[in-house]
Protein backbone atom coordinates (compact mmCIF):
# COMPACT_ATOMS: atom_id res chain seq x y z
CA UNK A 1 0.00 0.00 0.00
CA UNK A 2 1.35 3.52 -0.90
CA UNK A 3 1.46 6.14 2.18
CA UNK A 4 -0.19 8.75 -0.45
CA UNK A 5 -1.32 9.27 -3.87
CA UNK A 6 1.23 9.18 -6.89
CA UNK A 7 1.07 11.79 -8.98
CA UNK A 8 0.52 10.70 -12.37
CA UNK A 9 3.64 12.56 -13.98
CA UNK A 10 6.47 12.06 -16.24
CA UNK A 11 8.55 10.20 -14.00
CA UNK A 12 5.69 7.59 -13.45
CA UNK A 13 5.00 7.19 -17.14
CA UNK A 14 8.71 6.17 -17.59
CA UNK A 15 8.57 4.00 -14.94
CA UNK A 16 5.31 2.10 -16.30
CA UNK A 17 5.91 2.21 -20.43
CA UNK A 18 3.49 0.92 -22.74
CA UNK A 19 3.14 -2.41 -24.55
CA UNK A 20 5.73 -2.43 -27.57
CA UNK A 21 3.64 -3.86 -30.89
CA UNK A 22 5.77 -5.76 -33.41
CA UNK A 23 4.60 -7.84 -36.38
CA UNK A 24 1.17 -8.71 -35.11
CA UNK A 25 -2.60 -8.89 -36.40
CA UNK A 26 -5.18 -6.73 -35.48
CA UNK A 27 -6.02 -9.44 -32.85
CA UNK A 28 -2.91 -9.56 -31.38
CA UNK A 29 -2.93 -5.98 -30.69
CA UNK A 30 -6.19 -6.31 -28.31
CA UNK A 31 -9.95 -6.85 -29.15
CA UNK A 32 -12.50 -4.58 -27.01
CA UNK A 33 -15.90 -5.19 -26.95
CA UNK A 34 -18.18 -2.45 -26.03
CA UNK A 35 -21.71 -2.90 -25.07
CA UNK A 36 -23.80 0.44 -24.52
CA UNK A 37 -25.62 3.48 -26.66
CA UNK A 38 -29.32 4.15 -25.90
CA UNK A 39 -31.75 5.93 -27.95
CA UNK A 40 -31.45 9.44 -25.85
CA UNK A 41 -27.70 9.33 -26.45
CA UNK A 42 -27.08 7.43 -30.15
CA UNK A 43 -23.62 8.86 -30.42
CA UNK A 44 -22.17 8.60 -27.00
CA UNK A 45 -20.45 4.91 -27.66
CA UNK A 46 -18.92 6.05 -30.65
CA UNK A 47 -16.45 8.05 -29.10
CA UNK A 48 -15.64 5.38 -26.45
CA UNK A 49 -14.96 3.36 -29.98
CA UNK A 50 -13.06 5.92 -31.61
CA UNK A 51 -10.77 6.34 -28.31
CA UNK A 52 -10.36 2.35 -28.27
CA UNK A 53 -8.93 2.75 -31.73
CA UNK A 54 -6.70 5.88 -31.23
CA UNK A 55 -5.24 4.23 -28.10
CA UNK A 56 -4.21 1.49 -29.97
CA UNK A 57 -6.29 -1.50 -30.21
CA UNK A 58 -6.44 -3.31 -33.26
CA UNK A 59 -10.37 -4.52 -33.00
CA UNK A 60 -13.08 -2.66 -31.67
CA UNK A 61 -16.60 -4.32 -31.45
CA UNK A 62 -19.90 -2.56 -30.30
CA UNK A 63 -23.19 -4.17 -29.03
CA UNK A 64 -25.59 -1.53 -29.29
CA UNK A 65 -29.55 -0.83 -29.34
CA UNK A 66 -30.51 -2.46 -33.27
CA UNK A 67 -31.47 1.27 -34.20
CA UNK A 68 -28.12 2.34 -33.91
CA UNK A 69 -26.29 -0.56 -35.61
CA UNK A 70 -26.27 0.70 -39.05
CA UNK A 71 -25.95 4.41 -38.45
CA UNK A 72 -22.72 4.02 -35.93
CA UNK A 73 -21.32 1.37 -38.61
CA UNK A 74 -21.54 3.88 -41.74
CA UNK A 75 -19.70 6.67 -38.79
CA UNK A 76 -16.75 4.10 -37.86
CA UNK A 77 -16.23 1.86 -40.80
CA UNK A 78 -13.14 0.53 -38.90
CA UNK A 79 -14.99 -1.50 -36.36
CA UNK A 80 -18.11 -4.41 -35.98
CA UNK A 81 -21.52 -3.95 -35.22
CA UNK A 82 -23.46 -6.19 -33.26
CA UNK A 83 -27.66 -5.16 -32.98
CA UNK A 84 -29.39 -5.86 -29.72
CA UNK A 85 -33.34 -5.95 -29.50
CA UNK A 86 -34.57 -2.88 -27.62
CA UNK A 87 -37.40 -1.99 -25.60
CA UNK A 88 -39.66 0.79 -26.33
CA UNK A 89 -37.40 3.42 -24.42
CA UNK A 90 -34.82 2.71 -26.97
CA UNK A 91 -32.54 0.86 -24.47
CA UNK A 92 -31.06 -2.45 -24.81
CA UNK A 93 -33.62 -5.21 -24.19
CA UNK A 94 -31.21 -8.22 -24.48
CA UNK A 95 -27.66 -9.55 -24.82
CA UNK A 96 -27.85 -12.72 -26.94
CA UNK A 97 -25.27 -12.38 -29.69
CA UNK A 98 -22.64 -10.69 -26.84
CA UNK A 99 -22.39 -13.88 -25.04
CA UNK A 100 -21.01 -15.29 -28.03
CA UNK A 101 -18.09 -12.42 -28.16
CA UNK A 102 -16.49 -12.73 -25.19
CA UNK A 103 -14.10 -15.56 -25.60
CA UNK A 104 -13.10 -13.49 -28.37
CA UNK A 105 -12.31 -10.20 -26.62
CA UNK A 106 -9.26 -8.91 -24.34
CA UNK A 107 -11.57 -5.99 -22.47
CA UNK A 108 -15.02 -5.66 -22.30
CA UNK A 109 -16.83 -2.28 -21.75
CA UNK A 110 -20.33 -1.93 -20.65
CA UNK A 111 -22.11 1.12 -19.67
CA UNK A 112 -20.89 3.70 -22.16
CA UNK A 113 -23.99 5.88 -23.20
CA UNK A 114 -26.65 4.21 -21.49
CA UNK A 115 -29.39 5.54 -19.25
CA UNK A 116 -30.74 3.37 -17.10
CA UNK A 117 -29.29 1.52 -14.50
CA UNK A 118 -31.61 -1.08 -14.49
CA UNK A 119 -31.42 -1.64 -18.29
CA UNK A 120 -27.49 -1.72 -17.67
CA UNK A 121 -28.33 -4.21 -13.79
CA UNK A 122 -30.08 -6.81 -16.01
CA UNK A 123 -26.86 -6.48 -18.77
CA UNK A 124 -24.39 -7.38 -15.61
CA UNK A 125 -26.51 -10.21 -14.81
CA UNK A 126 -26.30 -11.73 -17.81
CA UNK A 127 -22.57 -11.30 -19.11
CA UNK A 128 -20.56 -10.55 -16.43
CA UNK A 129 -21.26 -14.55 -15.39
CA UNK A 130 -20.08 -15.48 -18.69
CA UNK A 131 -16.82 -13.30 -18.59
CA UNK A 132 -14.28 -15.12 -17.61
CA UNK A 133 -11.14 -14.09 -18.77
CA UNK A 134 -11.39 -10.47 -19.95
CA UNK A 135 -11.12 -7.00 -18.32
CA UNK A 136 -13.92 -5.06 -17.28
CA UNK A 137 -14.59 -1.86 -17.71
CA UNK A 138 -17.89 -0.29 -15.83
CA UNK A 139 -18.94 3.07 -16.90
CA UNK A 140 -21.95 5.45 -16.01
CA UNK A 141 -25.17 3.64 -15.55
CA UNK A 142 -23.02 0.12 -15.44
CA UNK A 143 -21.63 1.50 -12.21
CA UNK A 144 -24.80 3.03 -10.76
CA UNK A 145 -26.11 -0.81 -11.26
CA UNK A 146 -23.27 -2.18 -9.47
CA UNK A 147 -24.47 -0.98 -5.73
CA UNK A 148 -27.56 -4.01 -5.60
CA UNK A 149 -25.08 -6.56 -7.44
CA UNK A 150 -21.96 -6.17 -5.06
CA UNK A 151 -21.39 -10.20 -4.56
CA UNK A 152 -21.56 -10.45 -8.74
CA UNK A 153 -18.80 -7.54 -9.14
CA UNK A 154 -16.67 -9.34 -6.08
CA UNK A 155 -16.40 -12.51 -8.19
CA UNK A 156 -14.59 -10.16 -11.00
CA UNK A 157 -11.63 -9.53 -8.36
CA UNK A 158 -8.59 -8.84 -10.06
CA UNK A 159 -10.21 -8.16 -13.64
CA UNK A 160 -12.38 -5.23 -12.85
CA UNK A 161 -12.06 -1.34 -13.47
CA UNK A 162 -14.90 0.92 -12.51
CA UNK A 163 -14.74 4.48 -13.61
CA UNK A 164 -18.13 6.81 -11.76
CA UNK A 165 -17.85 10.32 -11.18
CA UNK A 166 -19.12 11.58 -7.75
CA UNK A 167 -22.84 11.23 -8.52
CA UNK A 168 -22.24 7.52 -9.75
CA UNK A 169 -19.83 6.72 -6.89
CA UNK A 170 -22.46 7.74 -4.63
CA UNK A 171 -25.16 5.93 -5.95
CA UNK A 172 -22.68 2.54 -5.95
CA UNK A 173 -21.76 2.89 -2.57
CA UNK A 174 -25.06 4.09 -0.70
CA UNK A 175 -22.75 7.10 0.48
CA UNK A 176 -23.99 10.87 0.64
CA UNK A 177 -22.47 12.38 -2.73
CA UNK A 178 -20.48 15.46 -0.24
CA UNK A 179 -19.29 12.85 1.91
CA UNK A 180 -17.78 11.24 -1.49
CA UNK A 181 -16.17 13.88 -2.19
CA UNK A 182 -15.24 15.17 0.94
CA UNK A 183 -13.78 11.70 2.00
CA UNK A 184 -12.94 10.31 -1.43
CA UNK A 185 -9.41 8.90 -0.59
CA UNK A 186 -10.71 6.90 2.32
CA UNK A 187 -14.24 5.36 0.13
CA UNK A 188 -12.08 4.51 -2.88
CA UNK A 189 -9.48 2.44 -0.93
CA UNK A 190 -11.90 0.96 0.70
CA UNK A 191 -14.63 -0.24 -2.41
CA UNK A 192 -11.10 -0.82 -4.13
CA UNK A 193 -10.03 -3.27 -1.64
CA UNK A 194 -13.86 -4.53 -1.39
CA UNK A 195 -13.99 -4.97 -5.00
CA UNK A 196 -10.53 -6.36 -5.93
CA UNK A 197 -11.15 -3.98 -8.49
CA UNK A 198 -9.23 -0.44 -9.95
CA UNK A 199 -11.47 2.30 -9.18
CA UNK A 200 -11.45 6.00 -10.69
CA UNK A 201 -13.33 8.98 -9.14
CA UNK A 202 -13.23 11.50 -11.96
CA UNK A 203 -13.40 14.82 -11.14
CA UNK A 204 -11.60 18.42 -11.17
CA UNK A 205 -8.99 16.31 -9.54
CA UNK A 206 -8.79 12.60 -10.77
CA UNK A 207 -7.42 10.09 -7.82
CA UNK A 208 -7.56 6.33 -8.58
CA UNK A 209 -7.23 3.37 -6.38
CA UNK A 210 -5.98 -0.17 -6.60
CA UNK A 211 -7.05 -3.66 -4.91
CA UNK A 212 -3.93 -3.26 -2.89
CA UNK A 213 -4.57 0.15 -0.95
CA UNK A 214 -2.23 2.43 -3.55
CA UNK A 215 -3.38 5.17 -5.00
CA UNK A 216 -2.64 7.99 -7.59
CA UNK A 217 -3.60 11.37 -8.03
CA UNK A 218 -4.16 13.14 -11.34
CA UNK A 219 -4.00 16.67 -11.35
CA UNK A 220 -6.53 17.40 -14.27
CA UNK A 221 -6.44 18.50 -17.61
CA UNK A 222 -8.81 21.43 -17.21
CA UNK A 223 -12.52 22.46 -17.28
CA UNK A 224 -12.74 21.63 -21.04
CA UNK A 225 -13.10 18.32 -20.32
CA UNK A 226 -16.10 18.86 -18.21
CA UNK A 227 -18.27 18.63 -20.63
CA UNK A 228 -20.73 15.73 -22.49
CA UNK A 229 -18.98 12.39 -24.01
CA UNK A 230 -16.11 13.27 -21.83
CA UNK A 231 -16.42 10.28 -20.13
CA UNK A 232 -16.95 7.95 -22.97
CA UNK A 233 -13.84 8.76 -24.23
CA UNK A 234 -12.39 7.88 -20.96
CA UNK A 235 -13.51 4.69 -20.88
CA UNK A 236 -12.45 4.10 -24.24
CA UNK A 237 -8.77 4.70 -24.05
CA UNK A 238 -8.57 2.88 -20.83
CA UNK A 239 -10.02 0.17 -22.73
CA UNK A 240 -7.82 -0.05 -25.78
CA UNK A 241 -4.67 0.23 -23.58
CA UNK A 242 -5.94 -2.86 -21.29
CA UNK A 243 -6.94 -4.47 -25.08
CA UNK A 244 -3.03 -3.79 -25.49
CA UNK A 245 -1.77 -6.00 -22.75
CA UNK A 246 -1.51 -3.29 -19.58
CA UNK A 247 -2.64 -4.29 -16.45
CA UNK A 248 -5.66 -2.87 -14.84
CA UNK A 249 -3.55 -0.57 -13.18
CA UNK A 250 -1.39 0.62 -15.59
CA UNK A 251 -4.34 0.93 -18.05
CA UNK A 252 -6.37 2.94 -15.85
CA UNK A 253 -3.32 5.56 -14.94
CA UNK A 254 -2.33 5.95 -18.22
CA UNK A 255 -6.05 6.46 -19.28
CA UNK A 256 -6.32 9.16 -17.09
CA UNK A 257 -3.15 10.80 -18.36
CA UNK A 258 -3.81 10.38 -21.49
CA UNK A 259 -7.50 11.51 -21.36
CA UNK A 260 -6.17 14.69 -19.23
CA UNK A 261 -3.23 15.70 -21.05
CA UNK A 262 -4.96 15.14 -24.39
CA UNK A 263 -7.41 18.11 -22.98
CA UNK A 264 -4.88 20.30 -21.63
CA UNK A 265 -3.47 20.56 -25.28
CA UNK A 266 -6.96 21.51 -26.84
CA UNK A 267 -7.23 24.12 -24.13
CA UNK A 268 -3.77 25.50 -25.29
CA UNK A 269 -5.14 25.59 -29.08
CA UNK A 270 -8.59 26.40 -28.74
CA UNK A 271 -9.17 27.96 -25.46
CA UNK A 272 -10.17 26.69 -22.01
CA UNK A 273 -13.37 25.78 -22.77
CA UNK A 274 -15.79 25.12 -25.72
CA UNK A 275 -13.87 22.09 -27.54
CA UNK A 276 -15.93 19.23 -27.84
CA UNK A 277 -15.43 15.21 -26.59
CA UNK A 278 -14.69 14.12 -29.83
CA UNK A 279 -11.55 15.98 -29.85
CA UNK A 280 -10.17 14.29 -27.82
CA UNK A 281 -9.30 10.91 -28.83
CA UNK A 282 -6.92 12.34 -32.42
CA UNK A 283 -4.65 13.84 -29.50
CA UNK A 284 -3.96 10.29 -27.88
CA UNK A 285 -1.47 8.32 -30.64
CA UNK A 286 1.31 11.86 -30.17
CA UNK A 287 0.69 12.03 -26.73
CA UNK A 288 1.72 8.36 -26.17
CA UNK A 289 4.19 8.55 -29.25
CA UNK A 290 6.23 10.75 -26.35
CA UNK A 291 6.29 7.59 -24.04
Amino acid sequence: MSEGPVPLDAAWLRAHPLPVHGDVDKNERGRVLLVGGSARVPGGVRLTAEAAFQSGAGKVQLAVPDMLAIPLGVLLPEAGMFALPTDEAGEIAGTGPVEELLDHCDCLGIGPAMGSADVAGRILDAILPRANACSVILDAAAVAAGHDRLPLLRRMAGRLILTPHAGEMAALTGEDRDVVTKDRARILVQLAQDLGAVVILKGPTTMLAGPGGDTALYGGGGAGLATGGSGDVLTGIIAGLSARGLGNWEAACWGVWLHGEAGRRLSERHGPMGFLARQLPAEIPSLMRGF
